[in-house]
């Protein structure tokens, strides 16, 4: 393999094959690296994970990381007075989640709990463009038109599952 130095752009290229993360921008990179398709495959196949009695008085609302610790943290949305009972099935949720995804995504579940019933509404209607709204304008800093189309086309794949 041979390195490249182009006199006209700033970066380097290396000839031959490359994997396809090489090929991605810095910033596609780390929006890929946050890991948001388990946030996105658990909203999906959230009826399946939680159950029928709590998908209706609970939702995730966010996944987060921490890289110091190594303890992954699912916060998820209760309707007030069901919080015992999603306190219950908390084992049985995390060995769901992590069965689905077939190693170990989430250590901890955090709980957070709401009264009002727009919430939910607001929360429903902001799931069908989650990936649109947030990555947008970083989609919108990549030079290369063809990139660029191919995210906006995964961006769709995501929302019809």
């Amino acid at each position: 393999m041979q390195f490249k130095k182009y006199t006209k752009q700033r970066i380097r290229s290396i000839q031959g094959l490359r994997s396809f993360k090489d090929t991605l921008p810095k910033n596609v990179k780390k929006v890929i690296n946050k890991r948001g398709h388990i946030y996105s495959e658990t909203l999906n196949n959230w009826k399946y994970i939680a159950g029928e009695d709590l998908f209706k008085v609970c939702f995730p609302k966010s996944y987060k990381n921490s890289n110091r610790f190594g303890v992954s943290t699912l916060l998820i949305m209760v309707k007030r007075g069901h919080e015992v009972d999603l306190e219950y099935s908390k084992k049985e949720i995390i060995d769901r989640i992590n069965n689905f995804f077939a190693n170990s995504v989430v250590e901890r579940i955090k709980f957070t709990s709401f009264n009002d019933e727009k919430l939910i509404k607001k929360e429903n209607e902001s799931k069908n463009y989650v990936t649109k709204n947030k990555f947008q304008h970083k989609i919108k800093n990549i030079k290369n038109e063809k990139i660029k189309k191919s995210l906006i086309e995964l961006t769709k794949v995501f929302k019809q599952k």
